[in-house]
Parts: C-alpha cells; sequence; structure tokens
C-alpha cells in the first residue's frame, strides 16, 4: 500500500529576466527558504531536477550541476522533462518514489532560465514542440494553437474578446501584489482589450510571458513529516492526462481532453469534487486557457465559464479563487519551474502566508494545481489537503 506523502517545505525566486543570475542560482535562491526552514542536505535523500528545455542555456546534464552547486552531488538524482508540466511530472514522480518507500525525503527543485535567448528565438524553441513535420514547418507557435482554440470558442459561444481581457485584469491585479511576479503592475480593462496583436484574437495581455526563474518543495513520507513542520500539506490526488498531438485530430477545441481526464483521475483519488476546492491554480499560458480550465475541472458548464470572471467568483474573496499569485500572465511561466510554482503558491495560502491581505485566501483547506503542456498534450492535476 502505498505511503501517504506531504509537502513539508518550499521555496520560491523572484521571476523575471534574471539577467542577475546563472541557473544554478536561480536554484539556490529557490532552495535557500527551504535551508532555513530546517530541510538542510543531509536531511534529502534525493533530488529532481524539473529543467524542461535546455536549449535556452546550452546546460545539460542540469540535475548534476544542481545537486553540486546545492550542496548534494552524494545524493542519487535526476531531471525529468514533460514540457511545460515538467513542474507536476517532477513531482509526481518523487511522490512516486517516497510513496513506493525508495527515499522518504525528496527535494523537487524546477528551473528555467529563457531569457538566455531572443524573444524570437525562444518561441521558435518552444514551437519545436509542435509536430516538426505538419505543423513547425508551416509557422504554427503556441500563441497560433491558443488563438485558434480562442477563435473556435468565441464563435460557438458568441463571447466577446472583453472577457479574456478581464482575466489579464484579474492576473495583473493579483500579479501586483506578489514579489516574486514578473511583472508586477496592474492593468486596466482598456488596456488589456485594446493591446499589440500577437496572434489575433489574442493580443499582448493575453499571452505569458518569457522568464527566468526557480522553485522547490519537500516532499517527505508520513513517518518523517512531524520532524520538520506541524503544517504539512498532504498530496490527496493526482491525475494525468494527454491529448492528440495535432489539434486538427481533436474533437473540439474548445475543451483540452487531457484535463478533463487528468482531473476526473486527481478528484477520483483524492474523494473529493469541484465544490469542494478552496483555491484554484491553473496554466494560463493564455488567457482563453484559464477559461477552458474553469470548465474542464467542472468549475462552470461548457460555455458558463465567462461567468465565473464577469461575476469576480473567481477572485480571492470569491466563490472558488483562481490564480491569486498572479498565474503564468503576470507572476511569470519558466517552464520547468511553473507547476513546483503553483505548489508553493497552494501550500503559502494554506498556512495564511500570502504578503498582502487582499491577495490572501481564507480558509484554504483543499487546492488544485491544474499544469498543461504544449496545447495539451501533457496534463496534470494535483489535489492538496490542509494537514492541521
Amino acid at each position: 500500500m502505498a505511503r501517504k506523502v506531504a509537502v513539508v517545505a518550499a521555496g520560491h525566486s523572484k521571476f523575471g529576466k534574471r539577467y542577475d543570475a546563472t541557473m544554478r542560482e536561480l536554484c539556490a535562491e529557490a532552495y535557500k527558504p527551504i535551508y532555513d526552514a530546517g530541510v538542510t542536505q543531509d536531511k534529502i535523500d534525493a533530488t529532481v531536477l524539473s529543467y524542461a528545455a535546455s536549449q535556452f542555456t546550452g546546460q545539460g546534464a542540469g540535475s548534476a550541476l544542481m545537486a553540486d552547486y546545492l550542496g548534494l552531488q552524494n545524493k542519487p538524482h535526476l531531471r525529468v522533462e514533460s514540457a511545460c508540466t515538467t513542474g507536476t511530472a517532477s513531482l509526481r514522480a518523487a511522490w512516486g518514489m517516497v510513496a513506493a518507500g525508495l527515499y522518504d525525503v525528496m527535494l523537487v527543485l524546477g528551473v528555467e532560465q529563457m531569457n538566455r535567448v531572443s524573444s524570437a528565438v525562444a518561441t521558435e524553441y518552444m514551437s519545436m514542440a509542435g509536430d516538426m513535420r505538419w505543423e513547425y514547418p508551416y509557422g504554427i507557435s503556441f500563441p497560433a494553437f491558443y488563438a485558434l482554440m480562442a477563435s473556435r470558442y468565441m464563435h460557438k459561444y458568441d463571447m466577446p474578446h472583453e472577457v479574456l481581457s478581464r482575466i489579464s485584469v484579474k492576473s495583473h491585479h493579483y500579479g501586483a501584489q506578489n514579489p516574486k511576479a514578473h511583472l508586477p503592475r496592474e492593468v486596466t480593462l482598456e488596456e488589456a482589450n485594446n493591446a499589440v496583436p500577437i496572434c489575433r484574437p489574442l493580443n499582448l495581455y493575453d499571452c505569458s510571458l518569457i522568464t527566468d526563474g526557480a522553485a522547490g518543495v519537500i516532499i517527505a513520507a508520513e513517518k518523517r513529516v512531524k520532524e520538520f513542520t506541524d503544517q504539512p500539506m498532504w498530496i490527496k490526488g493526482i491525475g494525468a492526462g494527454a491529448s492528440a498531438m495535432m489539434i486538427q485530430d481533436r474533437e473540439s477545441l474548445t475543451s483540452i481532453p487531457g484535463a478533463k481526464r487528468a482531473a476526473k483521475a486527481a478528484y477520483d483519488m483524492a474523494g473529493v469534487g469541484p465544490k469542494d476546492l478552496d483555491m484554484v491554480q491553473v496554466h494560463d499560458c493564455f488567457s482563453i486557457a484559464e477559461l477552458i480550465a474553469y470548465e474542464d475541472l467542472g468549475l462552470a458548464e461548457p460555455g458558463k465559464g465567462r461567468e465565473l470572471i464577469e461575476n469576480k467568483e473567481v477572485y480571492h474573496d470569491g466563490r472558488i479563487p483562481v490564480n491569486c499569485d498572479g498565474g503564468l500572465k503576470s507572476k511569470g511561466h519558466p517552464l520547468g519551474a511553473t507547476g513546483l510554482s503553483m505548489t508553493y503558491e497552494i501550500l503559502k495560502q494554506m498556512r495564511g502566508e500570502a504578503e498582502n491581505q487582499s491577495r490572501q485566501i481564507d480558509d484554504v483547506k483543499i487546492g488544485l494545481a491544474h499544469n498543461v503542456g504544449q496545447s495539451g498534450q501533457f496534463v496534470n492535476v494535483f489535489i492538496f489537503e490542509r494537514g492541521w
């Protein structure tokens, strides 16, 4: 029988264009709060590095580099890669090893340094995650994939672009209150709705950021949890899903099928449903992705997700708070760190430690992290429960 596993500590670097730090230094910045919380190197059995794309820095063998720099060079280590879901894929791999009894305490650390190349080159590298025979050669980038989804959704449900802009306004409202955020500034609805086009109908404020940063968590088997904290966050449900590689092969462009399957598996494992959630972190790589996530996770019926943002139900004091750290849109999206940043935020909210009370969610007992890779080819959903 699998052992119970909890998140017992977490750390987070500043996200942004981090020309002031190397990849290894970003890892150290994320590990320092964990070390300061008492999880020193001698207490860690093994590590997993979440590192999605070595093209950005040219650094191979990232897990060895990270382990060496953090003083963990004698501990077993490995790297996991799963596009934008690399963070939660790494956490899932580590959870499996701890749950199985292979290790008791593991560090899962995610990092990406994407601004060592130009925005054009970064976009090209990410486009290579599309089909290299039938998509990439024809200039299809990820803004284009999500623009296709947005166009179809807006047509099917007769929805104006302004609804997407309201999501961007919310993201920046909370990002402005998060000292870790890449772009911590408010935007008005007019700014968000009339920004320069990127790939119609998506504009500048519909798209997430090319970001440098790191985030990490410590997970521990139940028998070791009390050594580190009296405020553990238990991993209650894990679901993974997949979708067809080419979106032309999907039945619908207004939903991500892998996300729906991952959510169902996580809900079933945790024994909860959408109505039990106190907060949600969704993969808002584009504003349309957040709207679709509302529906894929069962927070709203198909075509009704707009009501959550229009009625401010997804704000910190609403019915189901979503991305009250700024999300990928304002906080940033360093590929390998994103899923672990979501986990860090849920732990922080459960402990009542949000930096600003105007983004602190009241009494979080159950939180969900929804992490999507590419345009839905990879999806992981985690459900966490407060342990005190």
